[in-house]
């Protein structure tokens, strides 16, 4: 049945399948907590750290986790201001549709199948599960990295009670070049695979509310006012990579966001031609304090 799963995946356009075991992740656990002690994390992230290495307490009946990646790299632009993950259609909308189509395939399959989708939603550390299902490995800037796609892919996962055979973590990690922790315009890469996110441009220009002096100071070393892809394009592993397959993610693509336009939209006609867009989660207020931060004015 695990051959049939990957072959089906394969006839739906995800190239990179694998199974993880279900814990408890008991190593997992001790990296979270050193983290929550040095204030390492934000408040996009999962709070009750039981959930996070025990996902029985997640889906019930649990046995094992399909784990998948959707590579997005279409090439190197130039004059952009949002990160690449944001060029295409929501990734959210993509993966949860596939993983969808996993499922509904399995329950035809496998009498009394069950389970339970997550694209960035679920409570697990999804880069620790894509290691563990022998898919990725860790780089220092915290990515995950493959050999095809370098770190450019996101990630989605399936909780189900079939116990599918576990495949084995991918015992290797980048090649520790150093050249993230060097370019990181907010030195939030410790280069001991650890990051401080709250100094990392991606999450500042996510988060809510006013930015504080130190964070528009981060900000205003880079000039995207949606995302960071510093550490990404700096990294060896992502040199002559492929261009994604998935055809998903290489139509109608935006490369740029214009302050103007935005300013001058509502907040409805915003949602209306940005709502299938990665960056329009938080509405277009975000995104105009940040143009604003960057100096940007009406």
């Amino acid at each position: 049945m695990k051959q049939r799963l990957l072959e089906f995946c394969n006839e739906i356009g995800i190239e990179n399948a694998g199974i993880a075991h279900i814990g408890p992740y008991y190593d997992l656990e001790k990296i979270l907590r050193n983290r929550i002690e040095k204030g390492h994390y934000t408040s996009f992230e999962e709070r009750e750290l039981e959930r996070r290495i025990d996902p029985s307490l997640t889906m019930e009946g649990v046995k094992s986790i399909i784990v998948c990646l959707f590579p997005y790299f279409t090439g190197r632009v130039e004059d952009t201001n949002i990160s690449k993950y944001t060029y295409p259609k929501d990734y959210h909308i993509v993966a949860r549709e596939k993983l969808e189509s996993i499922g509904e395939f399995l329950k035809s399959e496998i009498q009394g199948f069950e389970y339970k989708a997550f694209v960035d939603s679920g409570p697990l550390v999804d880069r620790y599960l894509v290691n563990i299902a022998g898919l990725g490995f860790y780089g220092i800037n915290s990515h995950m990295i493959t050999k095809e796609y370098g770190s450019y892919f996101f990630i989605g996962y399936i909780l189900c009670n079939h116990g599918f055979e576990p495949d084995n973590s991918m015992d290797k990690t980048c090649i520790r070049c150093g050249e993230c922790v060097k370019r990181c315009p907010g030195n939030a890469i410790l280069g001991d695979f650890n990051i401080n996110p709250n100094r990392c441009i991606s999450y500042i220009t996510q988060k809510k509310g006013e930015l504080r002096k130190e964070e528009i100071r981060i900000l205003n070393k880079n000039h995207m006012v949606f995302g960071c892809d510093i550490c990404q394009d700096v990294c060896p592993h992502n040199k002559k990579i492929e261009h994604t397959k998935m055809e998903e993610f290489k139509i109608d693509l935006i490369y740029k966001l214009n302050y103007d336009e935005i300013n001058s939209m509502s907040n409805k006609e915003f949602k209306r031609k940005y709502g299938d867009r990665a960056f329009s989660w938080r509405g277009k207020g975000i995104i105009i304090r940040n143009f604003e931060y960057l100096g940007y004015k009406e």
